[in-house]
């Protein structure tokens, strides 16, 4: 009897460990899952940037400090960067295009040139397309880190080397709304 109650517990447990293993690794994937997505809209902001400043340096001769930071940011190959690299380099690229486009709104002739309008318009679409994503990983990366944090799942966690993941946040600039002067 006691046997019986012994290997109950056991099987018990096990099949818990299971549930709770298969969650982490579904959660993960999950997660990963959201970085793609949003890592497709990212490095199609860092190809467009290039771009606009390109664009811009004509009309914008003195103003090379902020283009400068922004290709300085810009070099490199975006595919070399780890995840992390891509979330720090990518808030660093928003802080900066926030300043680009401040910038921008100081040359009228600038804003009525065709390429920098439609240039404008792609990277509002894929700014647009980025916060979507942003949401969606961040959401996946709060259940994920719940779990990761949480008991009994947090015992499992430090065992399998679990650990929360960073959430990918709006720094202090991109919170604040953009002046437009018409």
């Amino acid at each position: 009897m006691i046997l019986y109650i012994v290997l109950g517990v056991i099987l018990f447990l096990l099949i818990l460990f299971l549930i709770f293993y298969n969650r982490f690794v579904k959660l993960n994937n999950r997660v990963k899952e959201a970085f793609s997505t949003m890592d497709v809209y990212l490095k199609k902001r860092w190809d467009l940037v290039l771009n606009l400043v390109e664009t811009v340096k004509g009309y914008t001769k003195h103003e090379q400090d902020t283009l400068e930071e922004i290709v300085r940011l810009r070099s490199g190959s975006y595919d070399d960067l780890k995840t992390e690299e891509k979330l720090n380099q990518n808030h660093k690229l928003s802080k900066e295009i926030h300043n680009f486009m401040i910038l921008a709104e100081s040359y009228p002739e600038l804003k009525a040139n065709e390429s920098y309008q439609s240039l404008m318009k792609e990277l509002t679409k894929i700014e647009d397309d980025i916060e979507n994503a942003r949401k969606y990983y961040n959401a996946t990366v709060r259940m994920y880190n719940d779990q990761v944090e949480m008991f009994p799942s947090n015992i499992l966690a430090a065992i399998f080397g679990y650990k929360c993941k960073e959430m990918f946040e709006a720094d202090e600039k991109e919170r604040e709304n953009v002046k437009v002067k018409l």
